[in-house]
């Protein structure tokens, strides 16, 4: 009797082990289809959010070490503006004094339809918080190589700025804490307001560290399908932050790369590491397509937000012009008349030689 309980346990134990693993390989089938599955969704997920499957540097707009292709030489793809000067380690804009002003400006017009921009800058000084200033701006305007007081480029430009800005001017509004990265757009007509810090034409912006920081500090400008994202990287955790997005903002094809600074009575440096541009490889539908080939954007614009809309409005004649042009219709007129009457003279008299 014991011998055959003690024969037939081990086939118990055996058979007992043969279905817990048959039970136990069964849910990691279930459990390896249900990871893929949820990969599966989350990758399509993240394509969805993203929107494009690849990035190409663009060596041509970009600004990197050791900064070749940037000077005075026929063959530089860069200018240098002002007080700014080439480092072996950075771009300086401009140094810790008073009054000065100085831009980099891309020779190259820009002509890709979706790209994104990684700007590696560094804002420091011996200044005091609130007590430093201005702060610098990465461009993209159909005008280059102009001096202004918009952070050291022209008033009423035309095309994308994004703004670095570490001093409050408008000190009594305490909706936002400084330095602040903001977007403006402008068509030629909207001015930059300094004494609001830009608020009137602000699309977006975000708070962000990035006076005298500690780590690298970055700005992140994406633009594709007629959106533009803005993100920051600015407390070391190399993660991108959220700080504008943007849609359907529209621009223009053949406008300029650039970045500027300017100091007044307050001061830091400011300076470029890099701007490296990448060209992205976006997927459109056929429709997409048609209507983007369809469309040609000539002024800088944004759908729907009629406080930002950008619209080109003809201007009449000044009253000196149109003198001018009712002088000369008149004078046209006489001439046409006088013409008119000669040759009829003419006719006539060979019509009354033919009776003779």
């Amino acid at each position: 009797m014991d011998a055959t309980l003690a024969k037939s346990n081990p086939v118990r134990l055996r058979s007992f082990w043969f279905l817990s693993t048959m039970f136990y390989f069964k849910n990691i089938r279930e459990l390896t289809c249900l990871f893929v599955i949820v990969c599966i969704f989350m990758s399509q997920s993240l394509a969805d959010d993203q929107d494009f499957i690849e990035e190409f540097l663009k060596r041509e707009y970009s600004l990197a070490k050791p900064y070749r292709g940037l000077g005075f030489s026929s063959s530089s793809q860069w200018d240098l503006m002002g007080t700014a000067v080439v480092t072996p380690d950075y771009v300086r804009l401009t140094p810790d004094q008073q009054s000065r002003q100085g831009a980099v400006w891309s020779r190259i017009p820009f002509l890709l339809r979706d790209w994104e921009l990684k700007v590696h800058f560094k804002i420091h000084g011996q200044g005091k918080k609130n007590l430093n200033g201005d702060g610098l701006a990465i461009w993209l305007t159909k005008d280059r190589m102009q001096n202004g007081p918009v952070f050291g480029n022209m008033n009423q430009f035309v095309g994308l700025g994004i703004f670095v800005d570490t001093y409050p001017n408008a000190d009594k509004n305490h909706d936002r804490a400084f330095p602040y990265v903001s977007v403006m757009l402008g068509n030629g007509t909207l001015s930059y307001d300094h004494e609001s810090d830009g608020r009137p034409t602000e699309l977006g912006g975000c708070t962000a560290m990035t006076r005298n920081a500690i780590y690298d500090t970055f700005v992140l400008i994406r633009y594709f399908k007629n959106r533009l994202t803005l993100m920051v990287d600015v407390d070391g955790k190399q993660e991108w932050k959220d700080c504008a997005d943007i849609t359907g903002l529209r621009l223009p094809i053949g406008y300029f790369f650039g970045a500027s600074s300017v100091t007044g009575d307050l001061s830091d440096n400011h300076d470029i590491i890099s701007m490296k541009l990448y060209q992205l490889t976006v997927e459109r539908t056929p429709e997409e397509e048609e209507e983007e080939g369809e469309e040609e954007v000539t002024i800088p614009s944004v759908d729907n937000m009629e406080q930002f809309r950008v619209e080109v409005q003809e201007e009449g004649m000044s009253g000196v012009q149109f003198f001018f042009t009712l002088l000369f219709s008149i004078l046209g007129v006489g001439v046409l008349a006088v013409v008119g009457l000669v040759l009829y003279g003419r006719w006539k008299e060979n019509r009354r030689k033919r009776f003779y």
